[in-house]
């Protein structure tokens, strides 16, 4: 039995060091996790080490950090994502939309006005969309402050800087892109400030990078224009339908409130458009019978606010 764990964990050390000694750790200093980032991928258990490998059923789900750790700091900041890497957590979601100037910016809702002090920097924009704003406009806000007094002065960051940071900290990306049909194109913009960044190269590709969406055919623009990449679909399709969706798409992303072991069995059974096993990712589970719950379905991914309460309860 020792001799077996010992041999996982070399296996495991062994994939850490391949990736921080591949294109993207020789690319330069911004694109190179630093000395805590290696430590901290190190120190993570087999399963995080293993992070973009296709997990078996013998071993325990993916938890991912939704919008960062957001149950502890305020969603799709820096912060949330610096929280999540403290906590030991390798994966993150995010969700990126467009400004009135062209720029991507990770923020989750339609507006401005949950997350940030807009409705009193700018009274007189009603109703605050996203696309409204100019990212110069958006960099003034305070994304913070709706959390607590100790999160005023965090930022709407751009996708650009989101990157930087998941990068510097040696995390994984799940990227959403958020409501595809107010930004005609966004997949293409998405992918080029991706590839600008060094997140299309083979090393992040292969153990770094999911893009997912709500939207079928955001997915599948995603999977035409770069079809290395894998994508996931955000829903809950009949299983009548699930051959269609693997034809584009790599994951299957249900809400947990309406999963079942049935769904995620059928969903196992087909291989998705790169070839693999279809899996599944589920969201937004944020209790411990939840996730034990989910884990017992034979999920691939757990979606979570609160990843330590979640990796306590499925080990």
């Amino acid at each position: 039995m020792y001799a077996r764990l010992a041999a996982v964990a070399a296996a495991s050390l062994g994939a850490v060091a391949a990736l921080l000694s591949g294109p993207a750790a020789q690319a330069g200093p911004a694109a190179r996790p630093g000395p805590s980032a290696q430590a901290g991928l190190a120190a993570r258990t087999g399963l995080a080490a293993r992070a973009g490998e296709a997990p078996a059923r013998s071993e325990r789900p993916l938890v991912i950090a939704h919008r960062g750790a957001s149950g502890g700091a305020p969603e799709n900041t820096l912060a949330a994502v610096d929280l999540a890497d403290r906590m030991g957590f390798d994966w993150v979601e995010n969700d990126v939309q467009r400004t009135r100037d062209g720029e991507l910016v990770v923020v989750h809702d339609e507006t401005l006005a949950r997350t940030t002090d807009v409705e009193e920097r700018f009274p007189g924009r009603a109703p605050w969309r996203v696309g409204d704003f100019t990212a110069a406009e958006i960099a003034t806000l305070d994304a913070g402050g709706w959390f607590g007094p100790r999160w005023a002065g965090e930022r709407v960051p751009t996708l650009r800087r989101y990157l930087h940071r998941v990068e510097r900290n040696g995390q994984r990306l799940l990227l959403e892109i958020k409501r595809p049909e107010l930004h005609p194109g966004i997949e293409r913009d998405t992918l080029r400030v991706l590839g600008e960044e060094g997140w299309l190269d083979r090393s992040h590709v292969a153990r770094r990078l999911v893009v997912q969406s709500f939207g079928a055919d955001s997915v599948r623009a995603v999977h035409r224009l770069r079809p290395d990449v894998i994508t996931g679909f955000l829903g809950m399709p009949p299983v009548a339908e699930l051959p269609s969706y693997a034809a584009f798409t790599d994951r299957i992303n249900p809400a947990h409130t309406a999963l079942t072991a049935a769904y995620v069995a059928e969903v196992h059974r087909l291989d998705g458009a790169r070839g693999e096993r279809l899996q599944v990712y589920t969201w937004t589970v944020n209790d411990a019978a939840g996730a034990r719950r989910a884990d017992g379905f034979g999920v691939d991914g757990i979606i979570t606010d609160r990843p330590d309460v979640v990796r306590d309860a499925v080990g």
